[in-house]
């Protein structure tokens, strides 16, 4: 059985968002305790910011002209922690908190998402905004009922300004107060389009589009090879999107993951999940896991697992408590009815803004990912240097505990 949990989704936000855009026209290994001075700190000011993307990777369409798995969308996360009473205070008010994308200054030029927009989802969408209504730099705000600000949709592309493919390119976060800088750190926004489906649609003759959307109307009786462009999520529920589906119509997570399961050895992939997720060049699971010779399913279990019908895609995760429980059965994991990237710990620091995104946690064997830990640290991997966020080493033991309060 695959591991199942339930928690709160961020469909809802999107889909209402979705909705304002067309109105007016987004573990590391078992964990140890910190070691103190476990390489000097890069910078000492009274405030450190944390980031993390909640994704992990984002596979998105270059090509939208004939269907649309998933437009350019992007999250970035970011905590402001006061450095300056001892124990760390988590800044939530009295800030502002910006994103950019230095690299990644314009997206509408690298894909024809925009050209396409109305035609897909029944909005015309102005160029370099994402369908949450993010752009590639701006305002960050709380996220609701959070202590982190977020900026949810932001439409990035995996090539950068000069032309170059980067599915790793950084964001610059940076939180102010009264227009004083009072921190800054550098997030990994991962996206690709590498997705391969053009290993198994190559019939010749017909575009890869052309021929999913004919397989798909001779299996299913349906006509989307003549209603291009064909948005996957208008008839298969997505909560990625907040789309609702049509009714009696598998969600779409479980019909591509059930559809594909039976056919995947003529992919010729050590990894089956690289057809899709997003590719072998991409390389999205690139954490310690994969360092320490584990693999998707080694957490995913199998693509039939995936696909259950009864699990709900991106809220019925794999738990990290599930595997490190064992280890550390007086520690705390994710909390109750929620995942990984949800989370909070000791002194409501989030999960991932000290053990990095879902499959990037730290170290990662792309440098990117290692950046923030490096500047605030001195070293990659996890942020496990007490005086990152606390003015001087506590003396007690380390509880990774959300209840710890020191």
């Amino acid at each position: 059985m695959l591991r199942k949990r339930h928690g709160k989704s961020t469909a809802a936000v999107i889909l209402s968002a979705l909705c304002t855009v067309i109105l007016l026209a987004a573990t590391s290994d078992a964990p140890s305790a910190p070691t103190a001075g476990a390489g000097p700190r890069a910078v000492s000011t009274p405030y450190v910011v944390l980031g993390f993307n909640d994704l992990g990777m984002h596979c998105m369409n270059e090509d939208c002209s004939e269907l649309l798995i998933l437009p350019p969308f992007n999250n970035i996360h970011a905590q402001v922690v006061d450095r300056t009473h001892g124990s760390p205070e988590i800044v939530t008010q009295g800030i502002t908190v910006e994103y950019v994308m230095p690299s990644n200054t314009r997206s509408s030029d690298k894909t024809n998402f925009w050209t396409y927009s109305q035609a897909l989802l029944g909005a015309n969408i102005p160029p370099d905004v994402g369908v949450t209504g993010s752009k590639l730099s701006g305002l960050m705000t709380r996220t609701p009922g959070g202590n982190d600000y977020s900026v949810i949709g932001v439409p990035v592309t995996p090539i950068d300004d000069a032309g170059r493919e980067n599915p790793y390119p950084l964001a610059t976060v940076t939180a102010k107060r009264n227009g004083v800088v009072m921190g800054t750190t550098q997030v990994v926004v991962p996206v690709s389009w590498e997705i391969g489906c053009n290993i198994c649609h190559n019939t010749p003759g017909i575009s890869t589009a052309t021929d999913i959307l004919r397989k798909h109307d001779v299996l299913h009786g349906t006509q989307l090879e003549s209603s291009k462009p064909v948005l996957c999520a208008g008839c298969h529920a997505d909560p990625a999107l907040g789309t609702p589906g049509q009714p009696g119509v598998s969600n779409f997570s479980s019909a591509m993951h059930l559809s594909h399961a039976p056919r995947m050895e003529q992919a010729g992939l050590a990894n089956e999940c690289y057809a899709c997720h997003p590719g072998v060049r991409t390389l999205c699971q690139r954490d310690v896991h994969l360092a320490r010779g584990m693999h998707c399913n080694d957490c995913h279990v199998s693509m039939e697992a995936v696909g259950d019908p009864v699990r709900t895609p991106w809220i019925d995760e794999p738990k990290c408590g599930d595997c490190h429980q064992a280890d550390h059965p007086t520690w705390e994991f994710e909390e109750p009815g929620k995942n990984f990237k949800e989370s909070r710990g000791h002194r409501g620091i989030m999960c991932a803004s000290c053990h990095g995104s879902p499959h990037a946690i730290t170290p990662t064997i792309t440098a990117a990912d290692n950046v923030q830990a490096i500047t605030a640290q001195g070293h990659a991997g996890r942020i496990d240097t007490c005086t990152v966020c606390h003015s001087q080493t506590p003396d007690d033991p380390f509880p990774h505990r959300l209840s710890d309060d020191d």
